[in-house]
């Protein structure tokens, strides 16, 4: 899959997850939502010609475009993410956990997909 195929993932992900979570699927949900925000990492990380094969990559990739774009964000969304990637195989989240730290995710991934239009 190539930079475009990944952002378009992500957007398919975010989409899934809202469906999963309105049926009362907590934790595919979950799972959807912490793709959606690792794929568009990965957009980037391919667009950028950075390593993205790992969670720790992926970790790296956030704080460099953290320092670059100067926004503590960029580290908080993708913590919120994780925490949803954590719920999947937990189910420790509880409903008003979710319901505050979805958007936060959200927006994470579509600045994430915003930047793939700034380079």
């Amino acid at each position: 899959m190539n930079a475009a195929e990944h952002a378009q993932t992500a957007r398919d992900f975010l989409v899934a997850s809202d469906r999963e979570f309105a049926a009362g699927d907590h934790l595919q949900g979950s799972e959807k939502l912490y793709g959606a925000a690792t794929q568009a990492i990965i957009s980037i990380c391919q667009q950028r010609g950075w390593r993205y094969k790992s969670h720790r990559a992926m970790q790296q990739a956030v704080t460099a475009l953290e320092r670059e774009y100067d926004d503590p964000f960029i580290a908080a969304g993708f913590a919120s993410a994780n925490r949803f990637h954590e719920n999947f195989f937990h189910d420790n989240l509880e409903d008003y956990d979710i319901e505050a730290n979805r958007p936060s995710v959200h927006r994470f991934v579509n600045r994430m997909l915003a930047l793939l239009d700034e380079v």
